[in-house]
């Protein structure tokens, strides 16, 4: 029951508080084929859905949003629709001085989405040229205005650093506060942009009460994968006259494979890295009246040295306690780290607050040789993981982790 005072480096980043503790039970409060991410668009993300239509040659085009439409969300699409087995051979925007916004059509070739929110309170015009199946073409325009700044946000977090190398069960994690309704979680989800390079197909998955959501493939990540995330939901209509404060990127590396997994069975920690065990270690977890959660985590958070504190909650039974080598697993406390004073139980008996003691040299190595995203697997303990008290998506099958997509 040791409540931990600061928050993760990533919220920090992206300007979301948490409340997070330390071994106890508390919560704390490029588009390449998108389709394993998002579904086919209609063009009405974030747009309007009347529409203006011109038809010229062998195809009939249509585009949104319609000419002259007023109040346009600055997430706005360039909606697209062609007959006859035509194809879109061209979108240009152009702002009011005639400068061209950068963009990229959706793989299913529904809309053409703008590469950063527009600017609020400006006149656009599109121009689209598609080509018919005998090579002819059509081209339809359209102008809007967009809106002005919003009275209420949804802030957002992304807990991906550019350029950063992360381990091989490394969710992509994105935060919305307040959470967002099921009602409106398929128009942001369908602005949620995952490419992975190798390509592998993954899903995203909601928690439930819609304050964050996890995107993950079938099987760990492959190591040496590239992944590109945009999350676009920047003046993106969230819900009940509130809308996305900002877009949200990063380019991130996969890297070895290394995992750690924990029997309360043995007492012990098997490492492997690459699929081959390169390290055991004894042992202790949660006492009987603290016990470890059993379940598939992952590696969230690390400190070199930090203080566990529980004072405030526990008064004169609390103790403050510094702690080096600490690698949280969980949001309610749960961490492998350095437990000089059990290193006699290590290995026999369980006498931590939940968390996995490891000697100081163990809990050394792990820290100079683990990634966040690195997974770890705790099993035996009699006390299940609770689904979103940390980076839990890989907690249950690939099939239940469908189930929580909005599309």
């Amino acid at each position: 029951m040791v409540h931990l005072r600061r928050t993760l480096a990533a919220i920090l980043a992206t300007g979301l508080v948490a409340s997070l503790a330390a071994c106890s039970e508390d919560s704390p409060p490029s588009f390449a084929d998108p389709a394993a991410a998002v579904a086919p668009s209609t063009g009405t993300s974030g747009a309007p859905a009347t529409e203006s239509t011109t038809a010229a040659g062998p195809v009939t085009l249509t585009v949104t949003p319609a000419a002259d439409k007023k109040n346009v969300p600055v997430s706005a699409e360039i909606g697209v629709t062609v007959s006859d087995g035509g194809s879109v051979s061209s979108v240009v925007l152009t702002d009011p001085k005639g400068k061209k916004v950068a963009g990229e059509m959706r793989a299913d070739g529904s809309a053409w989405v703008p590469a950063k929110p527009l600017k609020t309170k400006q006149k656009y015009e599109a121009k689209v040229t598609a080509t018919g199946t005998d090579g002819q073409s059509t081209t339809a325009t359209t102008s809007f205005t967009t809106m002005g700044e919003p009275g209420k946000r949804t802030g957002t977090g992304l807990y991906l650093f550019d350029g950063n190398t992360y381990g091989v069960a490394m969710p992509v994690v994105v935060e919305f506060n307040p959470g967002i309704k099921k009602a409106d979680r398929a128009a942001v989800q369908k602005r949620m942009f995952v490419e992975t390079s190798p390509a592998q197909e993954g899903v995203w998955s909601w928690t439930a009460a819609g304050t964050q959501a996890y995107y993950r493939a079938e099987e760990y990540w492959q190591t040496g994968t590239e992944m590109t995330v945009r999350i676009a939901v920047g003046g993106l209509p969230t819900g009940k006259g509130i809308y996305g404060d900002r877009d949200r990127s990063a380019t991130v590396k996969i890297g070895r494979k290394f995992e750690m997994n924990v029997d309360n069975k043995t007492k012990k920690m098997v490492v492997l890295k690459n699929g081959a065990t390169v390290k055991t270690m004894p042992v202790s977890l949660g006492k009987k009246s603290t016990p470890s959660s059993s379940g598939h985590m992952v590696v969230m958070e690390k400190k070199a040295a930090t203080v566990f504190d529980t004072t405030d909650t526990d008064g004169a039974a609390g103790y403050r306690t510094d702690i080096e080598y600490a690698q949280r697993l969980t949001w309610s406390g749960q961490y492998i780290h350095s437990a000089p004073w059990s290193t006699g139980s290590q290995g026999r008996t369980n006498v931590s607050h939940g968390c996995v003691n490891v000697s100081p040299s163990n809990a050394r190595w792990l820290f100079e040789n683990t990634l966040i995203g690195d997974p770890v697997v705790v099993k035996g303990t009699g006390d299940e993981l609770s689904y979103g008290n940390g980076w839990t998506p890989w907690d249950v099958s690939w099939e239940k982790f469908k189930e929580g997509s909005a599309l």
